[in-house]
C-alpha cells in the first residue's frame, strides 16, 4: 500500500478542527485507512542516518496514513482532505466540470506518427489562476513523485511533465527525432546538451538513472516543442528548464505521455482534480438498486439512506424515480471504481464495517482438506522419514532447464510460456520437478555425499480440453546423487511408496516396470513426463505402471544431463504422477 507523509498541523488546519493521535486513527479505519506511523523528519533521518546527520533537522509532527493501492485521489493532503471532508458530510462532494478558457481557443497537442515508435500516447490539460504556496508547490511535486512511483510503474507507462504556460506558447507538438538532433538546457542546468549527452550525463545521477533504461535503447527519443520550437520535455527523463513551475506560476501546462492510454488519462484526472475545480473527463454514471447493497453488505437500510451513505464517500447519489434504483455519479477522481461492487464496498465503509451485525450464515458446511494435499501430507512424512530431504523449488523455470539440459525438444515438453518474462530464468511453467532437484544438488554438492532429495508439488501441462488451455498435475519426484548411481536405492524408494499407497506388484491391478521404449506413443489423456528416455543412460530406465497405466519414469540419468546441471557424480532419479492413486 502507498503512504502518503503529511504535516499533522497543516492537515488539521485544513480539516478544520485538532484531533487526537487516537481519534484520527479511528477515523482513518472508519474511511478505509490506517495510520501507520507518527514521525517527524528528524525521526527519520535519525533512525536512518544516526543522530549527528539529524541535526538541524525539522521536528514538525508528520502523520505517515496507508491508502489503498487503487485510491490514487488519496495521494496526496488535498485528496485526502477532500475526501476526509465529504465523508465526514462537512462538505458536498464536488462536481469537476472542463471550461474553456476566457480568452483564444483551447490549448492543443499535436502527436506525430513518429512516437509510435517509442510511446504513442499523450494527453495535456491547462490548470488556470493557480495561487501556489510553498506547501501547495510541495505537494504539487509529491503527488507527481507519487503517481510516477505507483500507477506510472517509475515512469515506464506513463510520465508527467509540468510547465508554466505562460513562458510558452502553443500548440504543442509531441514528436520522436534521433537523439543526437534533439538539443534543450535540462532542468536546473545552465547549458544546453544533446539528448545523447544528457543520457550519458545522467547515468550518475542517483535519481534520474533508473529511468533511462527506459528509452536509451531506442532510435528515436520523444521530445515536446512549443510553436517557437522551446524544448518543454524529453519524457520519460526529464523537462526543459525553460518552462519550469515556481512559487509564481499562475497557469500550469500538464502534458503525460504514455505508453499506456488509459493509465495516462487516470493520471491526467488525478493531477487536475488535486489542485483545480475543473477536470478534463465528463461524468460517467452507474446505476445500482438498494437492495443489491442490503444484500451483499448484510445491513436493512433504506434507498434513500444508502444514497446518502454513497455520497459521503464523494460518489454523489440519488435515488430514481422508481423508489428501487440509486444512479451514482462517478467522478475522475474515482478510477478505482470500474464495478458494481467497488460502489458496495465504499457503502459498507461509510455505513461502518463495526456497525454491521454479525449473523450466522445460512449455509453450514464441514472444512475438509482435500484428497490430494492430504494424500501428499502423509507421502511426505514417509519419505522424510525413509532418508531423503524435502526440497521446495520454483514453480517457474528456464526453457533450457526443461527441455536442452534435459535433451529434449522445447515443443515436445507441453510447456506453458509466460509472455514478456522479467527473467530468463522463469520463462515457462516447469513441466517436471527433476530440474529444480538437479539444481538444488548443484547449490549443495559441497555437502557430505550421498544427497537424497524430494519433492511433492504440482507442475503445469498445456490441456486443450481444460477452459484455461492447461492444467495443473501433482507429482512425486526424488534423486540420489552419490559416487555411484544407486539405482537400488531409487527403486528401494518407489517400492515403499507403493507400499504406501496399497498397491502390489503385480502386472494388472498392481503394480511393475519394464524397460523403457523410446518414443512411446502417447494417449492423449495420460501425463507422462517423459516422452522418451533421452533424460536417462541407455539401457538404464524403467517405466512404471500401476494397474496398467504408465504414471512414470526411474532410473540413471544421462551423463550429458548431469554435467548440463553442473554436477559430477552419477545420480539416479524417479518421477511418478501421484493422482491416479486417489
Amino acid at each position: 500500500m502507498p503512504t502518503v507523509s503529511v504535516k499533522r498541523d497543516l492537515l488539521f488546519h485544513a480539516l478544520g478542527r485538532t484531533y487526537s493521535d487516537e481519534e484520527f486513527d479511528e477515523l482513518c479505519f472508519e474511511f478505509g485507512l490506517e495510520l501507520d506511523e507518527i514521525t517527524s523528519e528528524k525521526d527519520i533521518i535519525s533512525r536512518e542516518q544516526g543522530d549527528t546527520k539529524a541535526e538541524g533537522a525539522s521536528d514538525v509532527i508528520l502523520y505517515k496514513i496507508d491508502v489503498p493501492a487503487n485510491r490514487y485521489d488519496l495521494l496526496c493532503l488535498e485528496g485526502l482532505v477532500r475526501g476526509l471532508q465529504v465523508f465526514k458530510e462537512k462538505m458536498e462532494a464536488p462536481r469537476y466540470r472542463r471550461v474553456s478558457p476566457t480568452s483564444g481557443e483551447p490549448q492543443r497537442l499535436v502527436i506525430t506518427e513518429e512516437t509510435a515508435a517509442v510511446r504513442p500516447h499523450a494527453v495535456a490539460a491547462v490548470l488556470r489562476n493557480i495561487t501556489f504556496t510553498q506547501e501547495r508547490y510541495d505537494s504539487f511535486i509529491e503527488l507527481q513523485e507519487k503517481l510516477h512511483q505507483n500507477v506510472c510503474r517509475k515512469r515506464t507507462l506513463v510520465a508527467i511533465g509540468t510547465h508554466d504556460l505562460d513562458t510558452i506558447s502553443g500548440p504543442f507538438t509531441y514528436t520522436a527525432k534521433p537523439p543526437d538532433d534533439i538539443r534543450f538546457t535540462p532542468l536546473n542546468q545552465a547549458q544546453e546538451y544533446t539528448a545523447t549527452e544528457l543520457m550519458n550525463l545522467y547515468k550518475t545521477d542517483s535519481h534520474l538513472r533508473h529511468y533511462l533504461h527506459i528509452i536509451e535503447d531506442k532510435p528515436v527519443y520523444p521530445v515536446i516543442y512549443d510553436s517557437n520550437g522551446i524544448v518543454l520535455s524529453m519524457p520519460p527523463i526529464i523537462n526543459g528548464d525553460h518552462s519550469k513551475i515556481s512559487l509564481n506560476t499562475k497557469n500550469v501546462f500538464i502534458e503525460c505521455t504514455a505508453t499506456d492510454l488509459t493509465k495516462a488519462k487516470i493520471v491526467l484526472d488525478m493531477m487536475v482534480t488535486m489542485f483545480c475545480e475543473y477536470c478534463e473527463e465528463p461524468f460517467t454514471k452507474e446505476t445500482l438498486s438498494g437492495d443489491f447493497i442490503n444484500r451483499k453488505v448484510g445491513i436493512s437500510e433504506s434507498t434513500e439512506r444508502i444514497a446518502q451513505l454513497l455520497t459521503k464517500m464523494c460518489l454523489r447519489s440519488e435515488v430514481m424515480s422508481d423508489g428501487e434504483q440509486i444512479e451514482v455519479e462517478i467522478p475522475p477522481t474515482r478510477s478505482d471504481v470500474i464495478h458494481a461492487c467497488d460502489i458496495m464496498e465504499d457503502a459498507a465503509m461509510a455505513y461502518g464495517f463495526n456497525n454491521i451485525i454479525r449473523t450466522t450464515p445460512r449455509t453450514y458446511t464441514v472444512a475438509n482438506q482435500l484428497p490430494l494435499n492430504k494424500l501428499t501430507e502423509l507421502l511426505r512424512q514417509d519419505l522424510a522419514a525413509a532418508g531423503f530431504t524435502e526440497a521446495l523449488t520454483f514453480a517457474l523455470c528456464s526453457q533450457e532447464d526443461i527441455a536442452d539440459k534435459l535433451l529434449k525438444n522445447i515443443s515436445d515438453t507441453r510447456a506453458c510460456h509466460i509472455a514478456n518474462p522479467k527473467t530468463a530464468e522463469f520463462q515457462v511453467a516447469r513441466t517436471t520437478l527433476l530440474p529444480g532437484l538437479l539444481k538444488t544438488l548443484a547449490a549443495n554438492r559441497k555437502m557430505p555425499l550421498p544427497l537424497r532429495l524430494f519433492e511433492i508439488s504440482d507442475v503445469v501441462l498445456k490441456d486443450e480440453t481444460k477452459d484455461v488451455g492447461a492444467k495443473n498435475n501433482r507429482r512425486l519426484c526424488a534423486v540420489y546423487y552419490n559416487k555411484s548411481p544407486g539405482f537400488e536405492v531409487i527403486h528401494g524408494l518407489m517400492d515403499r511408496v507403493m507400499q504406501l499407497l496399497e498397491v502390489k506388484p503385480g502386472r494388472d491391478e498392481g503394480y511393475h516396470i519394464q524397460a523403457a521404449q523410446g518414443n512411446r506413443t502417447r494417449k492423449p489423456s495420460e501425463t507422462v513426463t517423459f516422452n522418451d528416455d533421452s533424460s536417462f543412460f541407455p539401457g538404464r530406465c524403467a517405466e512404471i505402471f500401476a494397474h496398467g497405466k504408465s504414471i512414470g519414469r526411474l532410473g540413471v540419468l544421462h551423463p550429458d544431463v548431469i554435467s548440463r546441471f553442473e554436477l559430477t557424480m552419477p545420480c539416479s532419479a524417479l518421477d511418478i504422477d501421484i493422482e491416479p492413486f486417489l
